[in-house]
């Protein structure tokens, strides 16, 4: 998991070969104008979620403590603030469910090991060991996740 602000999302371009062409991506948009929806930046190894949703409690949002296997998040948020939880899949124990391969989940039972925060401007990377609940808070939330294809 990586956490830090869109300023320097320039240091972390590297990581992957598709992660340049989503932060430019990320870049070139007004991201508070942004409609809620989807966004393909390149066909299917690359596509973006706009979306508003109410915040969650942690229980609420825990009940979808998630990963992926064939992709990467990069989640940004645009406005009001969240949490998500987070716990290294290593540390899991209870598959909550099957791998559902088209959308590419897995759910777990376990809690979180600890929760972070995000405000407009900051994004996290979470890779496929990185099992996490976001949209914690309260109010609407807008943020983008961007689906980075492994």
């Amino acid at each position: 998991m990586i956490l830090d602000t869109l300023a320097n999302s320039k240091k972390y371009q590297a990581i992957h070969p598709l992660f340049e062409k989503a932060f430019a991506f990320i870049s070139d948009q007004d991201l508070s104008a942004m409609a809620d929806g989807k966004y393909e930046i390149d066909g299917d190894k690359l596509v973006a979620a706009v979306f508003t949703k109410p915040g969650k409690t942690r229980e609420e949002a825990n009940e979808k403590f998630e990963c992926h296997d064939k992709h990467i998040d990069i989640q940004v948020c645009i406005s009001s603030k969240e949490s998500i939880g987070w716990k290294p899949r290593e540390k899991c124990r209870q598959v909550k469910g099957d791998y559902n391969p088209e959308k590419d989940v897995s759910f777990y039972v376990d809690a979180p090991e600890m929760y972070f925060g995000m405000e407009p401007d900051e994004f996290v990377i979470l890779f496929p060991e990185d099992v996490h609940s976001p949209l914690i808070g309260e109010g609407e939330i807008k943020k983008m996740v961007i689906k980075v294809k492994i």
